[in-house]
Parts: structure tokens; sequence; C-alpha cells
């Protein structure tokens, strides 16, 4: 049986879109691009600090605040309990411009 982690590393992860989103955080703008994975990978990049564990959506380490915007997650649903308004950055990817909190 096949686990998350073997989906991330083997099998392209599709945007929704060609075009980069912006995302606004800690006062600064950053734009995802088509080549970031997630959207923890792109807040390391820009070198913003976000804890995480697994990176495959288990542990919910991960989870910032949705304030604006859209995300979805490539691979399905996460397992780890999020709450309203939480996702987890490990495992998804901006539909369109997003404004995160990350505490």
């Amino acid at each position: 049986m096949e686990s998350a982690n073997d989906r991330s590393i083997y099998q392209p992860i599709m945007h929704a879109d060609k075009k980069p989103h912006n995302i606004m955080v800690n006062n600064k703008i950053i734009t995802f691009q088509e080549s970031d994975k997630n959207l923890l990978e792109c807040l390391e990049n820009a070198n913003v600090e976000v804890h995480y564990h697994c990176r495959d959506g288990f542990c919910g380490a991960c989870r910032v605040t949705l304030v604006e915007g859209e995300i979805y997650y490539p691979q399905g649903e996460p397992l780890a309990y999020i709450g309203d308004g939480e996702i987890l950055s490990c495992c998804s990817i901006p539909k369109s411009d997003v404004k995160l909190i990350i505490e």
C-alpha cells in the first residue's frame, strides 16, 4: 500500500492554475510559484518560520490561520485535525491570493 509520503515524492502536484499567487504573512508579501510544492515550502524559501513535523498532513504541527483567500489540498483532505479557519501549510496550495497568520 502506498503512503502519503510516497505520493508526495513520486506524483507531481497539479496546481489549479498556472499563475502565481501572493501570500501575505508577517507583513511580507511572498509569491507562490508553480515550482513550489506547497505553502510550507514557499514560506520556508522566503525565510518565514513555520513549525512542522511530518510534512504530510498527519500531525497538524504546520497549521496556520487562513484569514483571506482559498486553498486546496491536491492529495485530498489531511488526516490531522484542523479548526475553523485553519489550514495545513505542508499539504495545501493556494487557489487565490491568501493572507495567513502564523502563531
